[in-house]
């Protein structure tokens, strides 16, 4: 059974910020094989949940593999059941071969664009 996935693109790159990304590359998963199908623009629709998904839903594309991505976003693509995998980097080819392998896991990376971070470093 194969599965589309769409990676967000910057030249061969896999675009670190899914809702500023000019392009998605699609790609059918069948076993542990990826093949190319399709460059969507997705100009126009930066930052935009609905559009975004009912882009991909049109295309028949189930899954979304990225880097960091907002919560919004998340749930906006979840609500139409869309399927995310966050934290992948590297070039477009490569992270769609690691996820036919299996090897691209989410590691829950959203970014929530305020960038404060806790560093517990045993102030008392």
């Amino acid at each position: 059974m194969s599965k589309k996935i769409a990676i967000p693109t910057n030249g061969e790159d896999l675009d670190p910020h899914f809702g500023r990304a000019a392009g998605f590359t699609v790609f059918e998963i069948e076993g542990t094989e990826a093949r190319f199908v399709e460059l969507l623009s997705s100009t126009g629709l930066q930052h935009q949940h609905e559009g975004l998904a009912n882009m991909f839903k049109s295309k028949g594309v189930e899954a979304l593999v990225c880097g960091g991505i907002g919560g919004g976003m998340i749930n906006g693509l979840n609500a139409v059941g869309l399927e995310v995998v966050s934290g992948a980097s590297g070039k477009v080819v490569d992270v769609a071969n690691r996820y036919a392998l299996g090897k691209v896991v989410s590691t829950g990376s959203v970014c929530a664009h305020d960038h404060d971070h806790e560093h517990g470093h045993g102030h008392h």
